[in-house]
């Protein structure tokens, strides 16, 4: 399996993908060699106890990264130290994926032949276009090792949804250039199956869908806080960049202070937007009634959904979104944009078209104000979510193995 983050170091829903995707995978008793770039640098197999730490699966899981090629293996007292570091740099995109993508990619790439010679493997599994060409070519290293084996290449997002329909080009042939060569392609909705039939002209039928899901386990906080003892809180969480719709965020968050003073709103995340966010508050005038964070590790997020009295996930495309998840395993009602594929697995949310920042303003006062709506919204989104799991998601990734491999019904 060929991936691009994976926690303690991640900036966004990918490593959590994965994650989350490995572990229901590995108890379904797969074994996976899980291949990372060089961000996690020299992280071995001890890597393991972090990120498997709350699972039985460690022992089928193999953590190999481009460095440990190379690298030798750490002392638990220098190991220690770089996980500390590393945790320290969550969300640091810059770190993940390198000064130079490019070069990052072509770098992580040329590993996978050596990786793929030495190890044994019935599957290659790539997450997302950076991993593609990694895929491609383990996949014809198998080929000279006297089997081929099959190739699928899960696309939890593209080029089309995170730049609004002005892709870089580059990008774009690359993830349509890995989904020609796959085997079979796993699309995280089909609001993104339907993105990769219109926008890279693949045919449907070589397309699965695999919802992606979300953990259970003890993520309560007890923190009180004084903010929402004398407010309402409205929260936007996530990357701050044109996919996630920061600014219609904004644009309700005007129209809801224009007419009232009870709440408040907080964006937490970083992106290439963030700084004009911010000073687009400030020229909206409601800087003061807008809390800003940066990027929020595990323990911040809990800390942030309890805060929060409603999570609104504005999208402009979103392929699947774990957010919305997440905010409802906390007991928070969501808002959701109708451009958003976790609607598929999700009913007990209020959705809205992302642009139309008056229903979205309408449907926050409607949630806030109607607790009637507001417990229906929690109870039943907790009811939803007990068949939301990785373990099922892993199922239905195990059958598009068994299909590829020649076992297999459709």
């Amino acid at each position: 399996m060929f991936g691009w983050e994976l926690p303690p170091l991640y900036s966004g829903g990918l490593g959590i993908a994965c994650h989350g995707l490995t572990k229901g995978l590995s108890r379904q008793d797969v074994k996976i060699t899980f291949v990372l770039p060089s961000g996690q640098k020299d992280i071995k197999q001890d890597y393991m106890n972090i990120v498997f730490a709350d699972s039985e699966t460690s022992e089928d899981v193999k953590i190999i990264q481009i460095n440990s090629i190379l690298t030798p293996y750490l002392n638990s007292k220098e190991y220690n130290e770089k996980v500390n570091y590393l945790k320290s740099l969550a969300g640091n995109e810059a770190f993940i994926y390198g000064s130079s993508l490019a070069s990052e990619v072509t770098r992580y790439t040329k590993a996978a032949a050596k990786i793929a010679l030495n190890e044994e493997f019935d599957i290659i599994h790539c997450h997302d276009w950076m991993t593609f060409g990694a895929g491609i070519l383990a996949q014809e290293t198998s080929l000279k090792k006297g089997k081929r084996k099959p190739l699928i290449v899960q696309v939890h997002a593209t080029e089309i949804d995170r730049t609004g329909d002005n892709p870089n080009n580059f990008i774009y042939q690359m993830e349509k250039y890995g989904m020609e060569r796959a085997d079979k392609i796993i699309a995280v909705s089909n609001y993104l199956k339907n993105v990769i039939t219109h926008y890279y002209f693949i045919n449907p039928d070589k397309i699965e869908v695999v919802h992606n899901a979300i953990e259970f386990g003890d993520y309560e906080c007890d923190e009180t806080f004084n903010l929402n003892k004398n407010y309402k809180i409205v929260l936007f969480l996530g990357r701050v960049t044109l996919q996630k719709g920061p600014d219609y965020f904004l644009k309700a968050a005007k129209r809801i202070l224009d007419v009232r003073d009870d709440v408040r709103f907080v964006v937490a995340g970083n992106g290439d937007m963030w700084f004009r966010i911010v000073e687009e508050s400030a020229n909206l005038g409601i800087g003061d009634k807008v809390f800003f964070t940066a990027f929020l590790n595990r323990e911040g997020t809990n800390r942030a959904f309890k805060l929060a009295d409603l999570v609104v996930v504005p999208s402009v495309s979103e392929p699947f979104g774990i957010v919305p998840l997440e905010a409802i395993r906390h007991g928070a009602p969501v808002i959701v944009s109708k451009q958003s594929g976790v609607i598929e697995v999700v009913n007990s949310c209020l959705t809205v078209d992302f642009w139309d920042v008056d229903e979205m303003a309408n449907k926050i006062l409607g949630i806030l104000d109607n607790n009637v709506l507001y417990n229906e919204l929690k109870e039943n989104g907790k009811k939803e979510l007990e068949h939301v799991t990785w373990d099922n998601s892993a199922k239905k990734c195990i059958e598009v193995y068994n299909h590829v491999l020649g076992g297999g019904k459709w």
